[in-house]
């Protein structure tokens, strides 16, 4: 059985300041996706920043990870690790970001496009979008963990896209993942209730192919089994008496 950590009010005010500084941080990253830059460029302005705050990122060292982000394109669904790689026109890329602030960690990620895309890829962001926003909607006290992942499920399917089904969302709080792992498909009034003071990591990944994955030799780098483009969005997201409250909102 998942032991769920419940946040106490001094808790979650460090999440919220933590969650509002990775929020800007990934906008600020964001805005700096144009041809010609490559990945590694991103993830150094992404540890700059981060280490301005003084915050510390989080991914760094994790499990022997050796960076302060994931940055995954086109068909790399998740943990795509930066390099020498340049951004190309019509690319999309996925921006996973997290760092930890006074012993609590924060989590997000976006897919964003490079330059102009294609339909077919400006279609797969926008839903992708519609998703996250769906599954936060019931993140409220008295929904079951099901609802979140019904209704990214949902949206996806009825625009002709799968869900990966072997990666989930997580809790996050002191450690980077904690219980309860969150998946994108379920049913609605299934698995764990939802209580004030959960933390959760909602990051739904949508393919335009099948749901198959599979990770490259890096050890780290997961792409759609059929090569498909994918794409990754995730806020940490606070479970409240007065509904679901994100904690890591971006600046425009």
């Amino acid at each position: 059985m998942a032991k769920i950590k419940i946040k106490s009010a001094e808790e979650i005010e460090i999440m919220k300041e933590a969650g509002l500084i990775l929020g800007e941080i990934l906008s600020q990253v964001a805005h700096a996706v144009k041809p010609g830059v490559t990945t590694e460029d991103l993830d150094s302005l992404a540890e700059k920043l981060i280490l301005q705050k003084e915050c510390q990122p989080v991914f760094k060292g994790y499990r022997g990870y050796k960076h302060a982000t994931c940055i995954s394109v086109n068909e790399e669904v998740v943990h795509g690790i930066p390099g020498q790689r340049s951004l190309k026109e019509g690319d999309i890329i996925g921006l996973d970001i997290g760092l930890k602030l006074k012993g609590f960690c924060s989590d997000t990620a976006m897919t964003v496009a490079v330059g102009k895309v294609s339909k077919k890829a400006a279609k797969l962001l926008r839903i992708g979008k519609a998703a996250l926003k769906a599954g936060i909607k019931q993140a409220r006290a008295g929904n079951h963990l099901g609802d979140v992942s019904a209704a990214i499920e949902k949206i996806a399917e009825d625009n002709g896209y799968s869900v990966v089904r072997d990666l989930y969302g997580h809790g996050i709080g002191r450690d980077l993942h904690e219980d309860p792992l969150i998946p994108n498909f379920g049913f609605k009034g299934e698995g764990l209730e939802l209580k004030p003071g959960m933390v959760l990591a909602i990051e739904p990944m949508l393919n335009i192919g099948g749901s198959k994955i599979e990770t490259l030799s890096d050890g780290w780098t997961v792409v759609t089994a059929d090569r498909e483009l994918s794409c990754h969005f995730e806020h940490s997201v606070l479970v409240s008496e007065e509904g679901p409250e994100i904690l890591t909102k971006r600046v425009n």
